[in-house]
C-alpha cells in the first residue's frame, strides 16, 4: 500500500499544487504515494456550511467549530487508519528532519489545515492531534505549511529520489552526532567571473574532498545555526577539530 496523505482544508483546490510536479509529481503518478484533499465545509450541517464562530472570552477573529472539525477528523481517520493526525499551527512542535523521517516511515499522514484564529482546543485534545509548526512566523492558513511537510516526507519515500547518498549528505541529515548544514556546491566552469572553484575539489583526492566538505558543514553550522552546533557538542562531548589545508 502506498503512503497516503489526507488533507482537511477549506481550500482543497490548493492540492496537490506544486506536489504534482518534479520528483513528488512523478512519484504521485507512479502510485508511490497518494493525496486526497477534503473540504471541511462539507461536514457542516447548516445551510450556510458554517465552519467558524466567535471565540468565548471575546477577542478578535473567529475560531473553527469543534463539531464540524471533529466530523472531518472522524472521516479522515476512518479512511486513513493508522496515520497520525497533525494540526499545523504556529504553536506546535517545530518540524525537523527527525519528525519528517518518522512520518515518512509510517503509513501516511492526516493534516488539518487551520484557518481564522485557529481550532477549538477541545478537538485537538479529544482527537490526540499532534501540533506541528513549520517555523516561527504566521501564515494565512495551514495549507502552505502542509505543502512543506508533505514535500519533506514524500522525497524520503522509497524510489522517489534518484540517489540515497545525496539525501544523506543534505542539511539536517546527520546521524547520532547531530545535524549539520550542508557544505557549498560548485560545478563547471571551474572559473567563472574571475572566481575559481576551491582547489581541493579539483584535486582528485577524495579523502581531502571529504574532509573539506565536513569542515565547511561544521563552519556553516557554527556561524549560522549555533543552536544546532551546541546540540552537536552536547552529543559529541566536544566540537570536532577544524580542517586546515596543507
Amino acid at each position: 500500500m502506498s503512503w497516503r496523505a489526507t488533507l482537511l482544508t477549506l481550500f482543497p483546490e490548493m492540492f496537490p499544487g506544486p506536489l504534482g510536479h518534479s520528483l513528488a509529481g512523478r512519484a504521485l503518478s507512479r502510485g508511490s504515494w497518494s493525496i486526497e484533499a477534503r473540504d471541511i465545509r462539507s461536514f457542516a450541517t447548516d445551510k450556510h456550511r458554517t465552519v467558524d464562530d466567535t471565540p468565548f472570552g471575546g477577542g478578535a477573529g473567529m475560531v473553527m467549530r469543534p463539531d464540524v472539525a471533529d466530523a472531518a477528523c472522524a472521516w479522515a481517520q476512518e479512511g486513513n487508519p493508522g496515520a497520525p493526525l497533525v494540526y499545523l499551527t504556529p504553536r506546535g512542535r517545530p518540524l525537523g528532519q527527525d519528525l519528517v523521517r518518522e512520518l515518512a516511515a509510517g503509513p501516511g499522514v492526516i493534516l488539518f489545515c487551520g484557518r481564522y484564529e485557529g481550532l477549538d482546543q477541545r478537538v485537538i485534545e479529544a482527537r490526540g492531534m499532534r501540533e506541528v509548526s513549520v517555523g516561527d512566523y504566521v501564515l494565512s492558513g495551514g495549507e502552505p505549511a502542509a505543502l512543506v511537510l508533505l514535500d519533506a516526507c514524500v522525497r524520503l519515500l522509497p524510489g522517489v529520489m534518484g540517489g540515497a547518498a545525496s539525501a544523506e549528505e543534505e542539511s539536517f541529515s546527520a546521524g547520532g552526532r547531530g545535524p549539520l548544514l550542508e557544505y557549498p556546491h560548485y560545478t563547471r566552469p571551474a572559473e567563472w567571473n574571475g572566481l575559481r572553484v576551491p582547489d581541493v575539489l579539483v584535486s582528485g583526492h577524495h579523502a581531502e574532498v571529504a574532509r573539506w566538505r565536513a569542515a565547511q558543514s561544521e563552519a556553516a553550522t557554527r556561524e549560522r545555526r549555533p543552536d544546532l552546533w551546541r546540540r552537536r557538542e552536547e552529543l559529541d562531548g566536544a566540537a570536532p577539530a577544524a580542517y586546515t589545508s596543507a
